[in-house]
């Protein structure tokens, strides 16, 4: 198993239209790219401060599923059409697991 996870601070003016478009964009992508196995994405649920803004984890058979989730058209869309717009900083990390 391999995973991917991202970390989102989305800049001030972003409105909470364009953060509900990111989840519902993303949140589509499992059933547009079948190499991915597990994927989970939400708002920090603001328990601690200091946190970022919202997180995607998702999960692959290898590293090759996660390069062809990576390089997909349609992350590649969301990324270019709905996060980076609104998009402050971002922190990732992938790991076997």
């Amino acid at each position: 198993m391999f995973r991917h996870v991202v970390l989102f601070t989305w800049a001030e003016e972003a409105t909470d239209e364009q953060r509900d478009a990111v989840a519902t964009e993303l949140r589509a992508l499992p059933g547009i790219i079948p190499e991915i196995r597990a994927y989970a994405v939400g708002p920090d649920a603001k328990v601690n401060p200091g946190n970022h803004e919202f997180a995607v984890v998702a999960d692959f058979d290898g590293v090759e599923d996660y390069l062809t989730y990576r390089d997909h058209p349609a992350h590649q869309a969301v990324i270019t059409r709905f996060i980076k717009p609104i998009l402050a900083s971002r922190a990732a990390v992938q790991f076997a697991c």
